[in-house]
């Protein structure tokens, strides 16, 4: 991809980051009206999840993305994989409990499933762009 012009680079980017943009917005979408629809809020507690998801990457992992795909000694990179992992969990666990419960229904729990898997697409989406495709290396 060196070889191209970086106006055609810029453009590929741009592209990329606009599907980033619409499987988010997607996912917002299908967990707004799994609540919308049948007139019960419950579903929205799954995005208590989404939103407590980042944080123990923020306060325990710092700056340095690479500590959380490789083995560490670091005590601190580990509890944040842990904490990640359980908030991830949520994310699936929340709509199980309340089908279980019957607080809601089975379309508005494969709503919240989808949802779910359209917010996992969009991060595998994102972490497959990679560092190369910085906008700094265009110029």
């Amino acid at each position: 991809m060196d070889d191209m012009p970086g106006y055609m680079r810029y453009c590929l980017n741009t592209g990329k980051l606009v599907f980033l943009a619409i499987l988010v917005s997607g996912g917002i979408v299908l967990q707004i009206l799994a609540c919308a629809l049948y007139n019960n809020w419950w579903p929205m507690l799954s995005a208590i999840s989404y939103v407590l998801l980042p944080m123990p990457l923020l306060f325990f992992a710092g700056s340095d993305g690479s500590s959380m795909f490789s083995e560490s000694d670091n005590t601190w990179v580990n509890i944040a994989k842990f904490l990640t992992g359980a908030s991830t969990l949520g994310g699936i666990a929340i709509p199980s409990i309340l089908k279980h419960a019957g607080v809601i229904g089975w379309a508005a729990f494969a709503m919240e499933l989808s949802s779910f898997f359209v917010f996992v697409l969009a991060i595998l989406c994102y972490l497959g762009m990679g560092e190369e495709d910085s906008y700094y290396s265009m110029l």
